[in-house]
């Protein structure tokens, strides 16, 4: 595993602008090498903002967006269509928008889907992981980029403190009684999330500065789960100045 490496953006619309510019140079770059990259989403308000950079970039067409698998890190367990769940944010801000190959894009399940239970989603997605095979082992693909936002409480992906999930071992965990609303929710658990050549932590806004400076003081996972997840070739925090705030090494 890596230590993390801090950049510091003077404010949200630099912080989303330079995220999307390292997301499309690291896509282009795995494509380069004969590989198809393998992407994991995640939700907020940061996050849509870096989709929607990708979206107005220019550049965003250098990417063959037909080879790009996409995974989501965490999903509210909604029907279909609504409109917090991850999987219909990013489709508005940007996957509707590119040409997408659609047996590439794998959205965790919905309360519509044929799956009676949160147990079951959980278990359905875990399989999907599996049948995609690659450099993962048998529990599924090594990803390629996994970018995961920071809760105020350091949760990421829908690993809250003090909660069961975190100490699941296996791929997918189902999440009840979340602290924040729905209170339901699939997610990666840590081993999965560790399986990442590269990951990113992105946050923005002084109400994350606390929470970030725990992670990155090497805070106890079950108080701040952020301090968890490591890439296995790089970790970067990518903030912008609020969030850094508190961390006077920060740079």
């Amino acid at each position: 595993m890596t230590s993390p490496t801090v950049v510091v953006h003077r404010n949200a619309e630099l912080l989303a602008e330079s995220v999307c510019a390292r997301l499309m140079t690291a896509l282009i770059d795995v494509q380069a090498s004969g590989r198809v990259p393998s992407w994991v989403l995640t939700g907020g308000t940061i996050a849509d903002r870096v989709h929607r950079a990708v979206a107005a970039s220019p550049a965003r067409d250098a990417v063959d967006w037909s080879r790009v698998d996409l995974w989501w890190g965490d999903e509210r367990f909604l029907p279909s269509g609504a409109e917090e769940r991850n999987e219909t944010q990013a489709r508005a801000a940007l996957l509707d928008q590119l040409p997408l190959d659609p047996g590439r894009v794998h959205p965790m399940p919905a309360a519509d889907h044929g799956v009676d239970d949160l147990e079951g989603a959980a278990a359905r997605y875990a399989d999907e992981l599996r049948a995609a095979g690659g450099d993962g082992g048998g529990s599924g693909p090594l990803f390629d980029v996994l970018m995961l936002g920071v809760g105020p409480d350091g949760h990421v992906a829908s690993l809250f403190p003090g909660l069961p999930a975190l100490y699941d071992d296996r791929p997918v965990a189902a999440v009840r009684d979340a602290p924040k609303p729905p209170p339901t929710r699939l997610t990666l658990t840590l081993g999965t999330l560790g399986r990442a050549r590269e990951v990113w932590f992105i946050a923005s806004g002084e109400e994350k500065a606390a929470a970030v400076h725990r992670a990155l003081s090497g805070s106890d996972v079950v108080d701040t789960p952020a301090a968890g997840p490591r890439g296995l070739h790089r970790t970067r925090w990518l903030l912008d100045e609020a969030a850094a705030s508190v961390d006077g090494s920060a740079r």
